[in-house]
């Protein structure tokens, strides 16, 4: 038999445990809603990743788009304007060029004083063809100054591997293709590049290093004056006079050879190196221009154009 008070605290219970179990499910439906929140905000941080991502690949695109023509404009080959002729001297392929140039060309390069040479023709802003020989590009040290110059901008050109007087090796063809082509196999290694122009020692060829030359492809180059090699002229100031003007009296040469188109010839000297600013300076305020010689035509240049 049940009492009173039994029933009371079995209907306490009960109350009891309803309110247990309505808190219970009212916990479990509080914890639910942050999951339910958390997995759309996951959902759509997603695809504003996505978006972002797509974003950044069309300003990728843009950018890429952009820079196209740069690299075109950079790739454009530098049609030539000179070319030389006959006599080694510079002449335009067309009218309307400036005639009113002198080219500066460097013989047995890179000896003692051609980087610095290099250094302050870069300085005046003047081209120049630096004309190598084999024995001074023999060491690393050798190899990095020739490597310099060429990446100053500067025309590498060849002047045989040991300077020898190639009419001295007439019929000896290996020896010249040696002294040439030797040559340009290891001013290839250094600079990545084959020269365009070549320049005999003492300007003397021979039928055989004509014939490798055009083989080569390369233009072959002697010069209209130059006196540093003279005894009189190894003096800078004497020197500067001479080639602004190009007179030397004293060696037999009382009339100007300074002419729209001439072609010097220098060398790596110190004497040279002394008067080269002033050299440059004074052919300039004569109305002479520096011509570049990247603008001078090449036997590739001229068979392509045929």
């Amino acid at each position: 038999m049940i009492t009173a008070g039994g029933k009371l605290v079995r209907k306490i219970v009960v109350i009891l445990s309803v309110l247990f179990f309505i808190l219970l499910v009212a916990c479990n439906d509080e914890n639910s809603v942050p999951e339910e929140n958390t997995s759309d905000d996951v959902e759509q941080e997603n695809k504003d990743s996505e978006e972002d991502t797509k974003n950044e690949e069309d300003e990728d695109e843009k950018d890429l788009d952009e820079e196209v023509p740069e690299s075109e404009e950079n790739s454009e080959v530098v049609e030539p304007k000179y070319k030389i002729d006959e006599n080694a001297s510079v002449v335009p392929v067309e009218d309307g060029v400036n005639e009113n140039v002198v080219l500066l060309t460097i013989d047995d390069a890179p000896d003692k004083y051609s980087l610095e040479m290099a250094k302050k023709l870069k300085e005046l802003e003047a081209g120049a063809i630096f004309f190598v020989n084999g024995h001074f590009i023999d060491t690393e040290e050798e190899q990095e100054t020739l490597k310099q110059i060429h990446e100053m901008g500067f025309v590498i050109g060849n002047h045989t591997y040991n300077h020898p007087l190639l009419s001295d090796l007439e019929g000896k063809d290996d020896q010249q293709r040696e002294e040439i082509v030797g040559l340009n196999n290891v001013i290839e290694e250094i600079i990545g590049e084959r020269p365009a122009f070549f320049r005999a020692p003492n300007g003397v060829n021979t039928d055989y290093s004509r014939q490798l030359a055009l083989e080569e492809e390369m233009v072959l180059m002697n010069w209209t004056y130059g006196y540093d090699y003279f005894k009189p002229y190894m003096d800078a100031e004497k020197l500067t006079t001479a080639m602004v003007t190009g007179e030397g009296p004293e060696v037999d040469v009382p009339y100007s050879l300074l002419k729209p188109g001439a072609n010097l010839l220098m060398h790596d000297r110190e004497w040279t190196n002394d008067a080269l600013e002033e050299i440059v300076t004074g052919l300039r305020e004569q109305g002479y221009e520096i011509v570049d010689p990247h603008l001078i035509q090449t036997i590739s240049e001229k068979e392509s154009v045929e």
